[in-house]
């Protein structure tokens, strides 16, 4: 089997972090992001991937290579304008066999893939779309099904009075490779609205899993995300490092102070005395937290350093940030790469800060 990833998206709910860097290979714990679904796919005998790249595709590229350091093999294609997710299916066409994965690059999840292969090898399916139940489906699109598992309909974003099932579509499908005749070259299309609709009576069907799921499109779901990696709460390679105990240091780290599970604390950190940090913290490699700060929640990416007296709750701090003494960060803020923020300052209630950005003591009290 083969998988093709949609990965062209900006990534635009996820700024300032994706300003500079692709949303695909964001830091996610201690991997790009997408490497998690490159090791998800290689778990279930994927090893033939084609990325479809849009916004900065050559910084995908850069990092992730020819896959090789994955234990995949990769292969890009890079639309010359977005298209929609069937105009991208279209565009890969020729590297596409009989028979694939099409998924959606910015899902969080350990879905039993092999098992929806079964089920679609069974059914004799042309498509087969892997569903979740969500608690809250209005923001999304329900998929009802019948007892065979057949695709009935789609009610897309419905009122509370529609909700008779709460599945919706988890972004991973198996496709036929009929699909790709229902698409017009070089024309937006989107799979979903365009496409599957079509098929619903014509050999769509839907597979159920309560497995781990999550779209990380949010700063909210990306610290929910990094939690779940740190605590083991969806199947992935991160769990080995860990050895059940909640807590990777690195040896090189020097820590005067506390580290409380669970954390990854990386190499080349340094940690003062009477700072505490975790849990539920990432520390990326080479940051420095000051006298009596607290850390908890909270990721930071390489290089940031951290003055005396702070506290970072519930929030995001690029690589290269500076931050000066008796300063507070909380409240889903998020902080880009190279930002500066001077002392006494606290950021807050879901405050954004662009790349390079720097901030005089005192400047923001919210």
């Amino acid at each position: 089997m083969q998988a093709l990833i949609l990965a062209g998206g900006e990534g635009t709910r996820l700024r300032p972090l994706t300003t500079t860097v692709p949303k695909p290979v964001v830091p996610l714990v201690d991997r790009p992001f997408i490497a998690f679904m490159l090791e998800w796919l290689r778990g279930h005998g994927v090893e033939d991937i084609v990325i479809s790249c849009g916004h900065m595709a050559a910084g995908v590229r850069n990092v992730l290579g020819d896959g090789s350091a994955f234990g995949v093999r990769l292969r890009y294609v890079e639309e010359p304008q977005p298209m929609g997710t069937g105009g991208a299916l279209k565009y890969a066409e020729s590297l596409l066999e009989d028979r694939f994965f099409m998924l959606n690059g910015d899902v969080l999840t350990d879905l039993d893939l092999s098992a929806q292969l079964a089920h679609h090898e069974r059914t004799g399916a042309t498509a087969t779309l892997a569903l979740t139940p969500v608690d809250d489906p209005t923001n999304y699109g329900l998929v009802r099904t019948d007892d065979d598992g057949r695709v009935t309909e789609f009610v897309e974003k419905p009122s509370s009075d529609q909700i008779d099932t709460r599945n919706i579509s988890a972004g991973a499908y198996i496709l036929e490779r009929a699909v790709l005749d229902m698409l017009e070259p070089e024309q937006p299309a989107s799979i979903e609205r365009d496409v599957f609709p079509q098929l619903v009576g014509s050999g769509l069907y839907g597979c159920v899993s309560e497995d781990y799921w999550l779209d990380i499109g949010t700063p909210e779901r990306y610290l929910e995300a990094t939690f779940d990696i740190l605590e083991g709460t969806v199947g992935t390679g991160f769990e080995q490092r860990t050895g059940g105990s909640y807590l990777v240091v690195e040896r090189s780290v020097d820590n005067a102070g506390r580290i409380i599970p669970s954390a990854l604390v990386e190499s080349g950190c340094i940690i003062a005395e009477g700072a505490r940090v975790g849990g539920r913290v990432v520390l990326e490699q080479g940051v420095s937290v000051g006298p009596n700060t607290t850390i908890e929640r909270a990721v930071v990416l390489r290089g940031a350093e951290i003055g005396a007296n702070c506290s970072l709750r519930g929030c995001i701090v690029g690589g290269g940030v500076r931050i000066g003494d008796n300063t507070h960060v909380e409240g889903l803020s998020v902080l880009g790469e190279g930002v500066t923020i001077g002392a006494d300052n606290v950021i807050a209630n879901g405050a954004r800060i662009s790349p390079g950005v720097e901030l005089p003591d005192g400047a923001i009290v919210f």
